[in-house]
């Protein structure tokens, strides 16, 4: 009587069908190009061994940074990040270059752009100061959709557990947050082992080291470590460890990491899946895991579930092998559709 029909046959007094679980979300495979001056003042694609980017004195040349994200994007990579890596030296609004790289890059490349390279607060030679904001303001008008924070986090982070975990807004994650949404800050951790013999000689999160396929021991045995955050491109070390670093960045409203590892970087060896399995069980921030991959199986250890024995990460990042042509992009994706049964984009 009210106009609705009256379900009849044999279903009618069955309950309503329960819809299908979505699939679950396709994980990332990002090209990553650091960036930087060579001996001529030419901006060049470089790759470092453990982050020394020199060989025999010369600063490897791998390419041209926007021939290689435009191949890259029409490879397939869900996204492409580059890398000021002598950022923290220069002062950055003044460097023209790299923005003239952002701008060629997001005519051609129609995926998500991360920059990274000195976002931070600084004073000019002038002594005329800017924040943080404007200086990922000039990142975004160029073409970037994120930007990558890496020293100036951890400073951050230091005064924050300095605060007793207390926010004021003044930090460059805070304003840039606020200003572009968390999606668009992504912290980038550049930690590097240090092993102790037992848990107990330290205040840091450890891992265990030592187990099949994993990490080693350390030189004297050790089988434990921390992950020490460092500064400058691995040229500083600090007191903060990557569980403190993900938990003061999620407090200050970051929205992705991307995890590096010193001891992997250029080894071609696999993941630190340790590291990648800690963060991602220390913050509910999507991980992207760096450093270590030389081969497709690589790219399936990172992605595949903790539970799986994997790493958990919700994307996996990689340079040299791309750059070298040792593993196209799509020969990554196809293996992980195909033969890890890890879902990607397409």
């Amino acid at each position: 009587l009210d106009g609705r029909a009256t379900p009849v046959g044999p279903n009618a007094d069955a309950p309503p069908s329960v819809p299908p679980a979505p699939p679950p979300p396709g994980r990332r495979v990002i090209a990553c190009l650091d960036v930087r001056s060579n001996e001529a003042g030419d901006l060049v694609v470089t790759k470092g061994d453990q982050y020394d980017v020199k060989e025999s004195g010369t600063v490897r040349n791998l390419g041209k940074p926007v021939s290689l994200a435009e191949r890259y994007y029409q490879e397939g990579a869900d996204e492409v990040t580059f890398l000021n890596i002598t950022a923290f030296r220069e002062i950055v609004l003044a460097d023209q270059p790299m923005l003239d790289v952002l701008r060629s890059s997001a005519e051609k490349v129609f995926v998500p752009l991360t920059v990274g390279g000195g976002i931070r607060a600084y004073v000019d030679k002038d002594g005329k100061s800017y924040s943080s904001v404007e200086v990922a303001d000039a990142y975004f008008r160029a073409g970037a959709d994120k930007v990558s924070i890496g020293s100036d986090a951890v400073d951050a982070a230091r005064v924050y557990f300095a605060r007793d975990r207390k926010l004021d807004g003044s930090t460059s994650i805070e304003c840039i947050s606020k200003k572009y949404g968390r999606q668009a800050v992504v912290i980038s951790i550049d930690p590097r082992r240090v092993y102790v013999a037992d848990r107990a000689d330290t205040t840091h999160a450890c891992v265990e080291m030592g187990g099949p396929g994993g990490s080693p021991l350390g030189p004297n045995g050790e089988r434990f470590a921390w992950y020490c955050c460092t500064l400058k491109g691995g040229r500083e070390d600090s007191d903060i460890d990557v569980v403190q670093l993900a938990e003061a960045m999620e407090a200050m409203g970051a929205g992705e990491i991307l995890l590096n590892c010193i001891n992997r970087d250029g080894q071609g060896n696999g993941y630190e899946l340790e590291l990648v399995r800690q963060v991602k069980a220390a913050c509910s921030m999507p991980v992207i895991a760096s450093s270590g991959a030389g081969k497709p199986e690589h790219f399936a250890d990172a992605l595949r579930p903790a539970s799986e024995n994997g790493g958990g990460a919700d994307a996996a990042l990689a340079a040299g092998i791309f750059h070298r042509h040792e593993v196209p992009i799509e020969d990554v994706k196809r293996y992980l559709d195909e033969e890890a049964k890890i879902p990607v984009r397409r």
